[in-house]
């Protein structure tokens, strides 16, 4: 499996338990990790022990991805490229500049790493990047591409074609967000502008949220999830998924995690998979 995400901690956030079943049943991991993170908020105090903000990242998704068991954690090393609209996302060296100026350069670094590894199922995220960061959206925009090049025989790159298998998005718990949603209006807050820095237009996640037809089964690996997010500490890690709720009502809460396929296309938008290497030949 090639997990395709943009930050450090994307991969424990968002796909932690999931990569943890599929390690401790012997699947080989790959963590596919566009830019180094060095935007991200990060208290003083942490920030002040490491010569620079990507160095720090860096070694939180070292200590993640041994907790999780990656095969191989491939970093692109793009800069962070910020929020949507912000001046940063014009630095031409962050991965939104690349992606909307050599676009056909990132894709094809993807294809290198696909032809490389060999993956029988890619994971990258949804078509808006979850919460619209211009990252997330770059890097799942050069996946897709990627996905459908790597088995072009005419798309040279000096490997052998390789063709995956599956693509899916990474999903989103719907019925646990639109709850979210309700309570912060009760109380008042603009879904607009929501998050640390107010930046983050929560109703936008809502309107893009992509239909499910997997749902895996990650009850029995949240504590390795617990920690491979602490591991994060500088984003909030060990709070972030904790939240203070026991672990059985958490196995009920986020036990399933769901999946948009992509490839092959479903038939119909419903849940018809419990483990993404459904169908997968050798």
């Amino acid at each position: 499996m090639l997990v395709a995400y943009a930050h450090p901690d994307d991969e424990s956030f968002g796909s932690g338990g999931l990569i943890a079943k599929y390690v401790q049943a012997g699947v080989a991991v790959y963590y596919l990790c566009a830019t180094n993170g060095e935007l991200g908020t990060v208290p003083p105090e942490m920030a002040s022990q490491h010569p620079s903000v990507a160095e720090l990242r860096r070694a939180e998704l070292d200590r993640a991805a041994q907790i999780l068991g990656f095969k191989e954690v491939i970093r692109l090393n793009y800069k962070d490229s910020g929020m949507m609209g912000a001046a940063s996302n014009d630095d031409p060296d962050s991965l939104w500049y690349h992606s909307q100026h050599h676009f056909d350069e990132l894709v094809r670094r993807v294809v290198e790493v696909m032809r490389r590894v060999r993956p029988q199922v890619v994971l990258t995220f949804n078509r808006f990047g979850g919460y619209g960061h211009p990252d997330h959206i770059a890097i799942q925009r050069a996946t897709e591409a990627a996905f459908h090049l790597a088995g072009d025989p005419a798309y040279e790159t000096g490997q052998p074609p390789y063709a995956p298998q599956k693509l899916y998005y990474g999903g989103l718990p719907a019925a646990m967000l639109r709850l979210f949603a309700w309570t912060m209006r009760l109380r008042g807050k603009d879904l607009r502008h929501m998050g640390t820095n107010k930046d983050i237009d929560f109703q936008a996640v809502l309107d893009h949220l992509e239909p499910t037809h997997a749902r895996v089964d990650v009850s029995d690996y949240l504590t390795v999830w617990d920690a491979a997010s602490a591991a994060h500490e500088s984003q909030g890690g060990g709070r972030l998924m904790q939240n203070n709720l026991p672990l059985w009502l958490r196995r009920r809460l986020m036990g399933q995690q769901g999946f948009t396929r992509v490839v092959p296309p479903p038939t119909q938008d419903r849940v018809d998979e419990t483990d993404l290497f459904a169908g997968v030949s050798e």
